[in-house]
């Protein structure tokens, strides 16, 4: 008999028969807000371990010897890892459950993140950050899981963007996290054991409040061809596809920005130190954005919302790559249009990523992950290809955002068969 997880108000118990029926009762419930809190919390230790790092690029490149560009492999090898590592966790999560998957990955990443900081070369970092970013796939694949274990419709969509606001508030003060343990320490390697440390404080919330959400009849066999069908399934569906494939596209955008922030905005307009604080601002727009469209997106729909933003997000890229291809852009002129197109991006993310997910609910798990890899991997690389690109100027990456926002739109516009602003979906446990 199914034991279901109500849509809204507490999360009772586990939806997994238990042996231990006596602990299981003394455990309070865990709620929406909390449940929501801890899911953010674990994407966040994985933005944590691309983004605290950044102020401290130019040390470690000098301490292990990389040279001009090369420093940015630290961060692109992490998340294209990162990226093909999610194909594996959200079949085993569908079969065994996600707590056991959760746990492999936490702790696999506070023992790589000590790995790192004991790298003795820019090669060994390398290799460590693809396992660190390998394994921490479970913590970015499982939690769109989770919360469609328990929702779907336009109310999961409200629920992912408040995920999100929580997880880019960790973007937005990690790189000053990571430079003020650069200013206590003197030593970049200190950097990695925050992130072990930040691993084992979530590793005991999780352990101690999270209950199993996987249903019993929703198990499925680790059997390799079921496994490529479901996965198959998830990433061809053309009324879903055209999202997996838009988001991996305006994300790369993103993830070009990120490699290369450091070297634009600290070396290339001069801002130095206030690099931190300049890289929040923008982290911190994206965060104000998801948190509006948690208000709204259950009102006028996901498809209408993410639209109309992805349209607008066109037109500030377009005026990116114009500032970008005047001879005295500043720092003045790029900032805030750059917080105004990861404002939209807020508007983009966790709606296209809920639309894709939506009708996948038995194989929520796998269909995660092989949505999940096709967003990482396609952004990642192509985060690097445009992060290696940077040529002391902002028109690589303002070029980038706007080519692929428009090729986004194509796509979204395959998977809608040339329909947009499409009406609110009903919740769908």
């Amino acid at each position: 008999m199914r034991n279901d997880i109500p849509s809204g108000g507490e999360l009772h118990g586990s939806a997994v028969p238990t042996r231990r029926p006596a602990a299981s009762a003394t455990r309070k419930p865990i709620g929406e807000r909390e449940l929501i809190w801890m899911m953010a919390m674990l994407m966040a230790l994985n933005a944590f371990g691309i983004d605290a790092i950044l102020p401290a690029l130019d040390e470690l490149a000098t301490t292990l010897g990389a040279q001009g560009n090369d420093r940015q492999f630290v961060i692109g090898v992490y998340l294209l890892a990162a990226g093909i590592g999610t194909l594996v966790p959200g079949a085993f999560a569908d079969r065994f459950g996600r707590r056991p998957v959760l746990f492999v990955g936490l702790g696999a990443y506070i023992a790589l993140s000590l790995a790192c900081a004991l790298a003795t070369s820019f090669d060994a970092l390398v290799i460590l950050r693809a396992a660190q970013g390998f394994f921490a796939a479970s913590i970015i694949a499982l939690p769109p899981a989770i919360i469609r274990d328990r929702v779907g419709g336009d109310k999961m969509a409200r629920m992912m963007s408040l995920i999100f606001v929580i997880f880019l508030l960790v973007p937005a003060i990690a790189p000053s996290i990571g430079q003020g343990v650069l200013l206590l320490t003197g030593d970049w390697r200190w950097i990695f054991v925050t992130m072990a440390l930040a691993g084992v404080v979530m590793s005991v919330w999780v352990f101690t409040r999270l209950p199993e959400t996987l249903h019993e009849e929703d198990r499925q066999p680790i059997y390799i061809p079921q496994i490529a069908r479901n996965m198959g399934s998830a990433v061809t569906l053309r009324t879903t596809v055209g999202y997996t494939l838009g988001s991996a596209l305006v994300f790369g955008g993103l993830f070009g920005f990120i490699n290369s922030s450091q070297q634009l905005i600290g070396e290339a307009f001069g801002a130095g130190d206030d690099f931190p604080l300049i890289f929040a601002i923008c982290a911190g727009c994206m965060a104000v954005a998801n948190w509006l469209n948690s208000r709204i997106v259950e009102r006028y729909g996901a498809r209408r919302v993410s639209h109309a933003a992805l349209f607008l997000f066109i037109i500030v890229a377009a005026a990116q790559l114009w500032f970008a291809n005047q001879p005295d852009e500043s720092l003045w002129t790029f900032v805030p249009l750059m917080a105004a197109n990861m404002s939209l991006l807020g508007f983009i993310g966790a709606n296209f990523g809920s639309i894709a997910l939506q009708p996948f609910r038995h194989i929520a798990g796998a269909a995660s992950s092989a949505q999940g890899f096709l967003r990482m991997t396609g952004g990642a690389a192509l985060g690097a290809y445009i992060g290696y690109s940077y040529d002391g100027t902002a028109r690589p990456l303002a070029l980038a955002l706007l080519v692929t926002a428009v090729l986004s739109l194509a796509f979204v516009l395959f998977s809608e068969r040339g329909t947009l602003f499409g009406p609110p979906e009903p919740e769908e446990a």
